[in-house]
């Protein structure tokens, strides 16, 4: 399997990955991630798997990697035999980011996906991948066995499908794990509208932006419980630089974030 096979969604882990990499090697980089570059680097460290992105949106892209490793560690802190579940887990690194030499991880993503990952990121004792859809929900069936608390977290999944699409996956999960988390980033309408005009990732790998709940409230309407937003602009990023300005407008500053629910009232 190499990267050129990929399409449509698969093909975005690409971006994550290359952000990471390039970031990691700057003296003020937001998140140091050693193990991207190598991965990077074993792909060939071709800049074009950037697909355009540069500037602020590469160091949101980095940004929000460092703020859900945040909630797993703070998860893996109040649940120490917790485990970690990366839906869509593409290229991600986040095993050897929080590994403390007990963490037990499972990444979900499509089995094309999952082939080329284990060509450069094998599966581990503790860190293991399933090459299944998220939404061919029987992967649930090898969580519920492991029979321990669960953090999932989606990073850039949610925003290619609509809430119809994810509903029925998030109610099966709270049904199963009523007192697991769940962590995923979304944007509002107005910003998903502005991607899908001008995003060079979307245009060149043929996707679009498809989530389509107005405010994070909404899932709590599904049983859910919302425990935690975070934004962009919720605190000084001295690499945002003038984009800063943005914190001022309200309606900017929470067009995008990252959300934490409970699975479960």
């Amino acid at each position: 399997m190499t990267v050129q096979n990929l399409q449509g969604v698969a093909r975005t882990l690409l971006v994550p990955l290359a952000c990471r990499a390039i970031d990691t090697i700057r003296p003020d980089a937001i998140l140091r991630d050693p193990r991207a570059v190598e991965v990077y680097n074993a792909l060939g460290g071709n800049p074009d798997f950037l697909m355009g992105m540069r500037g602020h949106d590469l160091v949101a892209a980095v940004m929000r990697a460092r703020q859900f490793d945040t909630y797993a560690r703070d998860f893996l802190a109040r649940r120490p035999s917790g485990m970690v579940v990366d839906l869509g887990c593409g290229l991600d690194t986040r095993f050897d980011r929080l590994d403390d030499g007990n963490l037990l991880w499972r990444g979900v993503d499509l089995p094309e996906v999952i082939e080329l990952r284990r060509e450069v990121l094998p599966d581990t004792e503790r860190g293991k991948t399933i090459a299944r859809s998220m939404f061919e929900l029987s992967w649930l069936d090898e969580i519920a066995r492991l029979n321990k608390p669960v953090i999932f977290l989606a990073e850039g999944v949610f925003p290619y499908f609509s809430a119809a699409d994810v509903k029925p996956m998030i109610l099966e999960m709270a049904a199963r794990f009523p007192d697991a988390e769940l962590v995923f980033d979304a944007a509002s309408l107005f910003i998903a509208k502005h991607h899908n005009r001008a995003s060079s990732v979307l245009k060149k790998t043929g996707t679009r932006i498809l989530w389509d709940v107005k405010n994070p409230q909404e899932l709590e309407t599904w049983g859910l419980h919302l425990l935690d937003q975070w934004y962009y602009f919720d605190a000084p990023e001295p690499r945002l630089r003038f984009f800063g300005w943005i914190r001022l407008i309200p309606f900017m500053a929470k067009s995008t974030g990252i959300f934490r629910y409970r699975l479960g009232k």
